[in-house]
């Protein structure tokens, strides 16, 4: 146990370095080491007879951090990765219509209203709900977001914000509170 936990506690710490603000390479290689340590973490507690005592205390507070946090710098890579398959397959435009990088650029120099704080709010739902072991909790956080941001989703952009967002954040936690439950049971 001694393993997963130090692996998660490695992970979490990068998830936190992570939401400071810096380049586009070092917010890739902070998810890529938050998230081989997180996957080291579930071999290891995938072998490992489950935690214990306060050790469980441990590893829920260290999967909550995980999870909040470490969605920071992974949403905004994923929106990087769109950006650039939206540039490379751009439909023809109009005769005489000048092509800028703004129209590449456009979805993610507006982020919608409130997207990080609530992603990071999302993903500790998401995690809460599947430690606790009620899956459903998971369609209820994604129901409400849903119905709250309707307004602003209408639009194409903010609707493709809204679900690769959405998407990525989601699979983030889950796969963090995945570890919890192999440490836990």
């Amino acid at each position: 146990m001694t393993v997963t936990v130090v692996c998660l506690a490695v992970c979490a710490a990068v998830a936190v370095l992570s939401t400071l603000p810096h380049g586009r390479f070092l917010r890739t290689a902070a998810v890529v080491v938050a998230t081989v340590t997180l996957a080291t973490a579930a071999v290891a507690a995938a072998v490992v007879s489950p935690a214990e005592g306060s050790t469980r205390g441990v590893v829920v507070t260290l999967v909550v951090v995980i999870a909040a946090f470490g969605g920071v710098g992974l949403v905004p890579l994923v929106f990087d990765l769109v950006e650039v398959d939206h540039r490379d397959h751009r439909p023809a435009e109009e005769p005489g219509a000048a092509a800028t990088d703004d129209d590449t650029t456009a979805l993610r120099s507006r982020p919608l209203r409130g997207g990080r704080v609530i992603g990071v709010l999302e993903r500790v739902a998401v995690v809460g709900a599947l430690v606790a072991g009620w899956p459903e909790g998971i369609a209820v956080v994604l129901a409400v977001k849903g119905l709250a941001r309707y307004p602003e989703i209408r639009d194409q952009h903010a609707g493709e914000q809204f679900i690769i967002g959405t998407f990525a954040s989601v699979l983030w936690a889950v796969a963090a509170a995945g570890v919890a439950r192999l440490a836990l049971t």
